[in-house]
């Protein structure tokens, strides 16, 4: 059980109704929804939610993940997580993320100033460059970043982005033209799949203890 139980603290590391997502709209509406079964090894643990509305050239993301894990019968793991974000031209502009990772709590805020984008996770103030990624998964610019924000700590790091090849990939039953990258940082190992539009179909991820865990569309 305790390898199991290391493993779902990994799972906030990479903290995400879709048919292919819509184009984005012109000025105001909204411009994508996904819909994911999250599942640890091949036990569905929960979801993760993300919606993306745009108005005045901004864009407004919202995600919300609910995992619980039980053995017995008994929840063993619980963790959750709420994000808002906007985004300005790729730019994160605002973040203020909220996780409870099975009893421990992380505050995590951050805006565009002036000087550049300050975090604030209840320590000192970090001051970041002013244009900002966060690991936006559904932006797939992100992929050509060499330094990511993590919504769930604020930390700022460093990260090695490949494409590994094209395949085909079963989404909701179907198989579906893939491409797939690999997603290296500090504790995180990630593996991603996009379609040849660039719509995000899902991820995968392996953590501590060898245990897998997968997002699907549901």
């Amino acid at each position: 059980m305790r390898r199991k139980l290391l493993g779902l603290s990994m799972i906030g590391l990479f903290v995400l109704t879709f048919a292919v997502p819509a184009p984005a709209q012109e000025h105001t509406g909204a411009v994508a929804n996904w819909d994911f079964d999250v599942y640890l090894d091949d036990k569905k643990v929960g979801k993760h939610l993300f919606s993306i509305s745009e108005a005045g050239g901004e864009k407004q993301v919202k995600s919300e993940a609910s995992f619980k894990v039980k053995i017995l019968f008994i929840s063993v793991y619980r963790y959750e997580h709420s994000a808002a974000e906007r985004w300005t031209d790729n730019c994160l502009a605002q973040i203020d993320a909220s996780t409870n990772a099975n009893g421990k709590r992380i505050e995590v805020s951050g805006e565009q100033t002036g000087a550049g984008f300050v975090v604030e996770t209840g320590d000192s103030p970090t001051e970041l460059p002013e244009c900002v990624m966060a690991f936006a998964y559904w932006n797939p610019d992100f992929l050509n970043q060499p330094r990511l924000l993590n919504p769930q700590t604020g930390d700022y790091v460093d990260v090695s982005i490949q494409k590994v090849g094209d395949e085909i990939l079963q989404v909701r039953g179907q198989p579906v033209a893939a491409r797939r990258f690999k997603l290296t940082a500090r504790e995180v190992d990630l593996t991603l799949w996009y379609s040849p539009n660039d719509e995000w179909l899902a991820l995968e991820s392996v953590a501590k203890g060898g245990h897998i865990i997968r997002y699907e569309l549901s």
